[in-house]
């Protein structure tokens, strides 16, 4: 059962596949009224576990006002329930009568005048139980919650008034709003605002996790984020999925079956990869140290660091376990020639991670990189200059794996003729991966990593603590030194890829959590890598 439940928790779809699995549960024999039932049951279920969730909103009653307790006597529960003219609105109402039978004061708000047959059907009844309805939003009652179930998946058009307007007043609303499979408003598979959407507190996902709530334009309307699972069988999901390229939630189990990468009782630092960094400038050296203390985290057996030589002495203080070699520089500051040990080439090494800090000037140097036949990380500089180059005509000559890591910004740079990634992340980083043959991790809220077959892996949550400076350095750092140690292992690219990202976004949300937002900076965040695995 809990295999199952993991392998639910990791497939995401797009409203298309959502539809014709539903299609394949419905023409089986599952009934309609049968599903909505079983998820209105468990829906409010978890409404009445719950706590009770402050909202950030300019508040007309108390932040501690009590809401959903056992019953009416213990909190005075009201909630009103938006209903809407599909499933969605019957699921809401079932809800509405679940929660009516417990003892709950419950309001229905109702706008449409034309409604699905089933929804209708729920309705009616709502009204037999005494249960108020209302038309318009002017005549609301008070209430400590509302649920909204105005519109589910699928939606597709913009919002106009009335109810988008009723949208709009319902968000300025001082109680907490709970979405049933989707806040209303947001399309499924972008997460775009088709005009309006409700702000919800939480939202009940249900069955399987849709592309929306990992679209970073999306999050600020999901608030926190649950799957309800209502037991969609396996083999309906992989018949539909098929051979379509695959987007999956890196859980932690996925994550830890990944890592620690295991070691034989006998074995010796070379057998554990090495990495070479290639980072930092004069005018950059912090860059170099992050990554340097990213790469010690992972564990990798052996760690030398290309620094400009007037660096050197400063690097070894930080990181006395590593080779540091100093490299001639420029008159700025940059690398301007590697220059590693005797009978070392860029070939004696098992993964190369190289741009954090090093500038534009060391141009000469990343041009190098490239033409190795070593798997090879670009980040920072390193990614600029490449986009100087012309990313994909560049990469297509490369033979060995590539890792590219941009922020928004950078990824627009590298790839000016892919979709903005601005409106659908999901896809922009399966097209550039497809193009270039690389494998892209695009670095947001909601980060997104796909191979050059188009499969794509999305860390399901993180933290704005880690938007500061250093910390995309740590990352390179982390990344190149499990790159290394996967590269004697034989463990698929896109899955360290993936775990990389993971493990450096659970280390930012230890750290916010013990230390707050705001007290997390990249070399704090270093030290919080080891703890996010125990």
């Amino acid at each position: 059962m809990q295999n199952r439940q993991e392998k639910i928790s990791q497939v995401v779809v797009t409203a298309g596949q959502m539809r014709d699995i539903e299609k394949r549960i419905f023409a089986a024999g599952m009934p309609v009224v049968a599903l909505m039932e079983k998820v209105a049951g468990l829906i409010a279920r978890r409404i009445q576990e719950i706590p009770p969730t402050p909202v950030k909103k300019a508040y007309s009653i108390p932040l501690n006002t009590p809401f959903l307790r056992e019953s009416p006597q213990a909190g005075g529960s009201r909630v009103g329930i938006l209903v809407g003219p599909g499933h969605n609105g019957g699921d809401a109402l079932v809800v509405a009568r679940e929660l009516h039978f417990r003892g709950y004061e419950i309001w229905i708000y109702s706008p449409f005048s034309k409604l699905k047959e089933l929804t209708s059907q729920h309705l009616q009844y709502a009204q037999s139980l005494g249960i108020p309805i209302y038309q318009t939003i002017e005549q609301l009652p008070d209430s400590d919650l509302l649920i909204d179930g105005l519109f589910g998946f699928g939606l597709e058009r913009n919002l106009t008034d009335p109810i988008a307007s009723a949208i709009n007043q319902l968000n300025e609303l001082s109680v907490p709003i709970y979405s049933i499979d989707l806040p209303s408003g947001l399309h499924t598979d972008t997460g775009e605002v088709l005009g309006t959407a409700i702000r919800a507190t939480h939202t009940f996902c249900l069955g399987l996790w849709k592309l929306a709530f990992f679209q970073d334009q999306a999050l600020e309307y999901v608030g926190k984020a649950e799957l309800i699972d209502f037991d969609i069988p396996l083999a309906d999901v992989e018949a539909v999925l098929k051979d379509a390229p695959r987007i999956k939630r890196i859980t932690r189990a996925t994550a830890l079956a990944t890592l620690p990468l295991l070691r034989p009782p006998v074995t010796h630092k070379y057998k554990e990869g090495h990495l070479l960094l290639i980072c930092g400038s004069r005018r950059y050296a912090g860059g170099a140290i992050l990554t340097g203390l990213g790469a010690r985290a992972s564990g990798v057996g052996m760690l030398s660091i290309a620094v400009p030589e007037s660096l050197k002495s400063l690097l070894v203080s930080h990181l006395p376990e590593a080779l540091i070699v100093g490299c001639p520089e420029t008159e700025t500051g940059a690398i301007a020639q590697l220059q590693l040990p005797e009978k070392t080439d860029l070939s004696s090494f098992n993964a190369i991670a190289c741009g954090p800090g090093l500038t534009r000037d060391a141009t000469l140097i990343v041009q190098e990189v490239i033409k190795s036949d070593c798997p090879l990380i670009l980040d920072a500089d390193g990614l600029n200059i490449l986009a100087q180059m012309g990313a994909i005509a560049t990469l297509k000559k490369r033979q060995a794996v590539t890792v590219l890591t941009p922020h928004t910004g950078e990824f627009q740079r590298l790839f000016p003729d892919v979709p903005d990634a601005k409106h659908d992340r999901v896809q922009a980083v399966g097209e550039a991966a497809t193009q270039s043959g690389a494998v892209v991790l695009l670095k947001g809220a909601r980060t997104a990593i796909a191979n050059p077959q188009g499969a794509v892996w999305i860390v399901p949550e993180s933290t704005p603590a880690l938007a500061r400076g250093g910390s995309g350095d740590v990352l390179t750092g982390l990344l190149g030194g499990l790159l290394a140690q996967a590269a004697t292992k034989q463990i698929p690219i896109e899955d360290i890829v993936a775990t990389a990202a993971w493990w450096h976004s659970q280390a930012g949300i230890l750290a916010a959590q013990e230390r707050t937002e705001l007290g997390v900076d990249a070399f704090t965040l270093t030290q919080y890598l080891i703890k996010a695995l125990t």
